[in-house]
């Protein structure tokens, strides 16, 4: 193999090989079914750092992610530097229903809250205040889901084609889904669009 060949070739996996030089902490789950790519998930609760941004779907997110990324960033009263975790979360606001409960992503127009997965070692007591009024604390309570995991780019119509697998599952299976999906990302824009891992959530009615 040519020098030149093999330079490619080392590039190309550089760049699109993933290497896992450091972990990202995720919410802890119990999976209670697996049936790929559609998962029932146990949740254990955890804390958030959320944001609400008025807007339409598509544009939303770079102001909610600039907010929230001051927060971690030491835009705090303890000037304190936060761990960068996974997913990001994106949910269409809607009356009446709190912050913890799944909410739609398919509504253009509106508001929408933005919200950072905290690590496991802050609670709402111990995590630090935002400095920033548009940022604010939150507990998501334990819950069990449906989840269905896919790649791609973030499309509306990846969207769409993944959340039927979803309810297809939930039909099949007999169960009732309590309220809208919640929109989860994992991976930065520059993440090559088939390594990227996006999950759609759905909460299981009680």
């Amino acid at each position: 193999m040519g020098r030149p060949l093999a330079a490619c070739l080392a590039l190309a996996f550089a760049l699109f090989v993933p290497v896992p030089a450091m972990a990202i902490e995720e919410p802890a789950y119990r999976v209670i079914e697996s049936a790929p790519p559609v998962e029932i998930r146990e949740y254990a609760p955890f804390v958030v750092a959320e944001t609400r941004v008025a807007g339409n779907f598509a544009d939303v997110g770079n102001e909610g992610f600039r907010r929230l990324f001051g927060y971690i960033s030491g835009e705090n009263r303890a000037a304190a530097k936060i761990a960068m975790t996974a997913p990001v979360t994106q949910q269409a606001e809607s009356v009446k229903i709190a912050m913890t409960a799944p909410v739609t992503q398919q509504a253009e127009g509106g508001a929408y809250r933005i919200a950072f997965v905290l690590p496991s070692q802050y609670t709402l007591a111990t995590a630090p205040t935002p400095t920033n009024p548009d940022v604010r604390l939150a507990e998501v309570p334990a819950r069990r889901v449906v989840a269905v995991r896919y790649s791609g780019t973030w499309s509306a119509g990846n969207y769409r084609e993944a959340l039927a697998k979803l309810q297809d599952f939930a039909v099949q299976r007999g169960i009732r889904l309590a309220g809208e999906p919640v929109y989860a990302r994992y991976d930065p824009p520059f993440m090559p669009w088939f390594l990227r891992r996006n999950e759609i959530l759905v909460e299981i009615a009680p």
